[in-house]
């Protein structure tokens, strides 16, 4: 969570999300995410906009990279760029390009948009910081039809096997996966020996108590949203 008071509030997202306009928004992949979002950042992360190169602050990766209007509408909230940045979002010259570059973005960790990358960054980066003897954590936000991509399943068995219990993944669950059906998600990663649970993905208390446990173990958390049909 950030440190200071942030210059905006929650019920501030859908004005910050508005300003931004263009063909490239991806409004249904943005608008399913925007409360895990405000909740890692305003609960959980231990990070804020003075400390985004503080070897210590936790990580959070996007790794659902291609519908990032919610992630940067909630940095924008939290500090770590001004909001005046929204109003040219997806423009030629503007930093926030619809797939968000860490080279670009204050606060944002990895570049993403290729689906199937995150998980297995995050798992590499929790190993490195294990070695430091850090105590950081790293949170990974993805889509439930991202995990149908074969290089997520090494990167679960891995995480599991090697008791990563730095790492939490987060899978907005909008029942879009092609191989999806009731409670497959929680038990995959279930069986590879993570802390695996389900909540409401619009019910905040659930989403912090989730996110927020520490179990040992790799935290798995499906956020369940409507449906997707466009």
């Amino acid at each position: 969570m950030t440190t200071t008071s942030p210059p905006f509030a929650y019920d501030d997202l859908p004005d910050l999300v508005t300003r931004m306009t263009g063909d490239e928004k991806h409004a249904p992949s943005s608008s399913s995410t925007l409360d895990v979002l405000w909740v890692l950042y305003h609960h959980v992360l231990n990070v804020s906009p003075d400390r985004v190169d503080d070897p210590g602050r936790d990580r959070f990766f996007l790794s659902k990279g291609h519908g990032p209007m919610a992630f940067y509408a909630v940095l924008a909230a939290h500090g770590f760029f001004p909001a005046d940045w929204l109003d040219t979002a997806m423009a030629f010259d503007s930093p926030l390009g619809g797939h968000p570059d860490r080279s670009l973005v204050p606060g944002v960790e990895i570049a993403s948009g290729s689906l199937g990358h995150g998980l297995p960054m995050a798992v590499g980066t929790c190993l490195a910081l294990r070695s430091r003897g850090s105590g950081a954590h790293v949170h990974v936000l993805v889509g439930d039809a991202e995990l149908d991509e074969g290089s997520n399943d090494e990167a679960i068995a891995f995480a599991g096997a090697r008791g990563l219990e730095n790492l939490t993944v987060v899978a907005i669950d909008n029942q879009s996966s092609t191989h999806g059906r009731p409670g497959r998600l929680v038990a995959r990663f279930a069986l590879e020996g993570w802390d695996a649970g389900e909540v409401d993905g619009h019910d905040h208390s659930a989403i912090r108590d989730a996110l927020l446990a520490r179990p040992g173990r790799p935290t798995f958390v499906s956020a369940r949203v409507e449906r997707k049909t466009a």
